[in-house]
């Protein structure tokens, strides 16, 4: 693997770490965000080592696509992608971060990342 896909690979997994460590003190919309990015992050990485080239956008669907995720992952992605916005901006939502995310629906968004993650990490082995 070149170096260049390994610090985007390496960039994933660490920003999924930083999710499963902010889940423990209970600040879901930051793990949220972290999800998100990991996935993006990841999928990049996907695309780079494939194609050579570097890919812009933060629609994971669009990146899974590129990527060639396997075809469940479609939906996951979809559900994933908008937290990009929504986890960060007041204005996205009717309601802030912060309140948008209880426990359970941040375990739904980090079983995603950990799945896709997996996938990612065994396409770049």
């Amino acid at each position: 693997m070149r170096n260049e896909v390994n610090n985007w690979l390496r960039q994933a997994n660490k920003d999924l770490e930083v999710a499963e460590k902010t889940f423990k003190i209970e600040e879901y919309y930051s793990v949220v965000f972290w999800c998100q990015q990991a996935v993006e992050k990841g999928l990049k990485a996907v695309i780079l080592e494939k194609t050579r080239e570097k890919t812009i956008g933060h629609s994971l669907v669009q990146l899974g696509k590129e990527a060639n995720v396997p075809a469940e992952f479609v939906s996951k992605l979809k559900k994933l992608s908008p937290q990009y916005f929504l986890a960060r901006y007041p204005d996205a939502s009717e309601d802030v971060p912060f309140e948008l995310y209880d426990k359970e629906i941040t375990k739904e968004f980090l079983s995603i990342s950990e799945e896709v993650l997996s996938w990612i990490n065994n396409q770049l082995k």
